[in-house]
């Protein structure tokens, strides 16, 4: 028998078809059957069971339990069994006795322990008990023509163990993993417009998170329910594994997904990242997620053609999640904390996996520190992107990243020097371009940066704009200081660099990051931790 049972049935009360009920465990030993309509096997048990019946009910009880209503009329119908037919359609009873396969009958003694068990039909696994019957109550046994039973017979598939009903099923038992509030919606009320009324929708439809589907996707992770896997600001809010899967349901997640949005949403919660301040700036910063790894390909992730948009399931859903859970979990919501004051795209799901493969450098993971087999994802936080970095003409890798740099140069504006980072992905074709001189990515960086460096004197502000270097500040600087060159990014690490996108189309993007350092946010990758 299964985990759930362990050496004894829990106890059950079940009605016959005259609405009469039925206590189990009773005074006495017991038989437990459960069978259904639609078997085979049930239909030729049926008969001998009915036999068993007439020769041991005196000192016996029997449970015999169908496991749908229409399917026990049925039976009763085409068999006339002397036995009452107990109904087990809401199959409760079947799913907390684990029974995989009906036919399933069980001896039990009268505190309800399990002394034997019979799956399926073998005819001499089925007289051994008859005769085992017959030998302690001095009877004489059912009157069955045994030689003209068949030797072997399979059961079928319990109804309580179909893929459709069992998540249902193990929602409602008494030691469910769900512990979040429920809300009922009423019968006239349309679910879907019932979750934006509610404010849980980021302004596109969501999947009803009924709990057999919460629990399907908790079947992607071994983590418990309960665990709280950070605290989501504003609201301080108890990010647990429930409430995560509950966000991935309504995101339209597969329970494979899972693993990688558990690691996101610790990620974002460290300190280092600042959830609270990439929701909260005015600028309309959003968490942007890199997957590394094995597990790429496990879930079906693009990192080909149309990379960064739509048409991946995984990509998009595993985004969405994690927005979803910040909003519904942290309380981060548009018009509270959430102040943004245009918004961008990513704000509903940005995620996307590196393309190792045609990486000809050290993916970022690695970079990062973590081993190449290592599945990672790496959140970053984006104010604006993919930006498109044209280029069809370099052929010198020189050339190119000195493209990249003057692109590079309008994140924020192009007087704002060493104000944020930025997140490169470089499609293949430029990578090509690149390797004709064997840039590294080292190279790259250095590129961009002499490329993009500014006398402090062009990067005081002016009658043409007002941002860079306050005049009354430069006014204090050497003709020396104000000569001293400064590159667009506080350094080579604030330039993040993977590899994504078609093999045509010389068109690389980049995110602009929010502010950096401790006043801001810094990127933040977290193993991936499979089932």
């Amino acid at each position: 028998m299964g985990s759930r049972m362990a050496n004894a049935l829990p106890a059950f009360l079940l009605e016959d078809a005259a609405g009469v009920s039925h206590t189990f465990p009773s005074a006495r030993r017991s038989i437990v059957c459960f069978l259904k309509e639609d078997c085979p096997t049930c239909n030729e048990v049926i008969p001998v069971v009915d036999a068993i019946y007439a020769a041991f009910s005196g000192q016996i009880d029997f449970f015999v339990a169908g496991q749908t209503a229409h399917g026990n009329a049925k039976l009763v119908e085409h068999h006339s069994p002397a036995f009452p037919l107990l109904d087990d359609s809401s199959l409760k009873v079947s799913f907390a006795a684990d029974i995989d396969t009906v036919p399933t009958l069980m001896l039990c003694d009268s505190d309800g322990a399990v002394e034997q068990t019979l799956v399926g039909f073998v005819r001499d696994e089925w007289q051994a008990l008859c005769g085992q019957l017959a030998g302690e109550s001095s009877i004489a046994g059912p009157q069955l023509e045994w030689a003209q039973l068949p030797e072997w017979r399979p059961g079928c598939g319990s109804l309580s163990v179909d893929p459709l009903i069992a998540p249902r099923l193990e929602a409602e038992a008494e030691n469910s993993p769900l512990r979040a509030r429920r809300i009922e919606v009423a019968d006239l009320d349309d679910e879907f417009e019932f979750m934006f009324d509610q404010g849980f929708s980021d302004g596109l439809p969501l999947v009803p998170p009924t709990p057999e589907r919460v629990i399907r996707m908790l079947s992607g992770t071994r983590r418990d329910p309960q665990e709280v896997v950070a605290v989501m600001p504003p609201n301080m809010g108890d990010a647990t594994v429930e409430k995560i899967a509950i966000n991935a349901v309504m995101a339209g997640c597969k329970p494979e997904y899972m693993p990688v949005i558990l690691a996101a949403v610790e990620a974002v919660c460290t300190n280092e990242f600042n959830i609270h301040g990439v929701m909260a700036t005015t600028m309309g910063a959003s968490p942007l997620m890199v997957v590394n790894g094995p597990i790429r390909h496990r879930l079906g992730m693009n990192m080909k053609l149309g990379v960064l948009g739509q048409g991946c399931r995984a990509s998009a859903t595993i985004g969405r999640a994690l927005r979803l859970v910040v909003r519904n979990v942290g309380g981060a919501k548009p018009g509270g904390t959430e102040r943004s004051t245009l918004g961008n795209p990513g704000k509903f799901t940005m995620c996307f996996a590196e393309w190792e493969e045609r990486n000809p450098w050290t993916p970022l993971h690695v970079e990062r520190g973590f081993d190449a087999e290592d599945s990672v994802v790496t959140v970053f936080a984006m104010t604006s992107g993919p930006t498109l970095m044209v280029d069809q003409d370099s052929r010198a890798a020189a050339q190119l990243a000195g493209s990249f740099g003057m692109c590079l140069e309008s994140a924020f504006h192009p007087k704002a020097h060493y104000a944020t980072e930025v997140l490169m992905v470089i499609c293949p074709e430029h990578v090509d371009t690149l390797m004709t001189d064997g840039y590294s990515k080292a190279d790259i960086r250095d590129r961009i940066q002499q490329v993009t460096a500014r006398p402090i004197r062009d990067l005081v502000a002016d009658a043409d704009s007002g941002v860079g270097f306050k005049q009354a500040a430069t006014a204090q600087m050497s003709e020396q200081d104000l000569d001293r060159e400064l590159p667009k990014f506080r350094s080579a690490e604030s330039i993040h660099i993977t590899v994504a996108g078609s093999e045509a189309g010389k068109f690389s993007g980049a995110f602009h990051g929010w502010a950096t350092g401790e006043i801001g946010s810094m990127s933040v990758s977290r193993k991936i931790e499979e089932v």
